[in-house]
């Protein structure tokens, strides 16, 4: 129940605060200022609710294309992002879990790769003016500012992962923006839906930002060293890496960059702290 003011129209896609006017058998029927009004099904009253009252209502359309009301509040609203999972998959499209009685769909004209059941992607909720529908899309094109205001490089910028792409990870910067992180920049495990803070490399004329999980001219070698120290010790002291190994095999284990574990090899060699052998890094006592 709420103390806001009426709703004037029925809005799809939002939430509504609307009037009970009445009380009937399949629910209850809900009243904006304009006179129109939905039902919200029986199985979403509660008994504190009473005609002449308000209650906030979710607004989207049944499997009839029938405006409907709910007191459910779903994974995302009109114009929303999120994350959502893929629980069934048509010729016509995919069906996302929404948190609603019906699920969310995001036709083939809306996805950029083919969605698979069980998957997790980031979809925007939209008002399809063909189908005078709810949808759910992909393509997130117009979704961003390309406006980039406040942000130059090395500036901090929150970041929340959002999808992976050939070249690296796509990211919304500071709720509004386009980012991207390569992947031959990222030396530790990045999933979607991950909420991290980034750096600005570089702000794009095309209003895209290129981003890095470090900050250029910061000094980590204590991180770094830090954690080779404790990756020693988790194995008895001895690994079988140095400065020759893999750049690839480096990432994986250490979540370094070569050029960052040479680095830490030396500067743990000069504190006394390990030796580094042809085969491999010992833990000195």
């Amino acid at each position: 129940m709420t103390q806001n003011t009426q709703s004037y129209f029925l809005e799809l896609g939002i939430i509504n605060t609307l009037l009970i006017d009445r009380l009937t058998t399949p629910g209850a029927y809900l009243m904006a200022q304009d006179g129109n009004d939905v039902l919200l099904p029986g199985p979403y009253l509660t008994q504190d609710m009473r005609e002449g009252t308000l209650v906030d209502v979710f607004i989207y359309t049944d499997s009839e294309d029938r405006l409907v009301a709910t007191t459910l509040k779903p994974t995302a609203m009109l114009d929303e992002l999120a994350l959502f999972e893929v629980i069934d998959v048509a010729p016509f499209g995919a069906f996302m879990n929404w948190g609603l009685s019906k699920d969310l769909l995001v036709p083939n004209m809306f996805q950029k790769t083919p969605f698979k059941l069980g998957e997790k992607r980031f979809i925007r909720v939209i008002y399809d003016e063909r189908t005078h529908r709810l949808v759910g899309t992909e393509k997130l094109g117009d979704f961003f500012d390309r406006d980039v205001k406040g942000l130059a490089v090395n500036k901090e910028a929150k970041i929340l992962v959002i999808a992976k792409t050939p070249l690296g990870f796509k990211c919304l910067v500071n709720d509004k923006y386009e980012g991207l992180i390569y992947h031959n920049e990222i030396f530790e495990t990045i999933t979607l839906g991950d909420e991290r803070t980034a750096y600005v490399k570089s702000v794009r004329k095309d209003g895209n930002i290129d981003l890095t999980l470090r900050k250029a001219g910061s000094k980590k070698s204590g991180g770094s060293d830090e954690k080779v120290l404790a990756l020693l010790k988790e194995n008895k002291g001895i690994m079988p890496y140095n400065y020759k190994s893999d750049a690839d095999l480096i990432k994986d284990v250490f979540s370094l960059s070569k050029k960052e574990f040479k680095r830490t090899l030396t500067s743990l060699q000069d504190a006394n702290k390990i030796e580094v052998k042809d085969t491999g890094i010992y833990l000195k006592d």
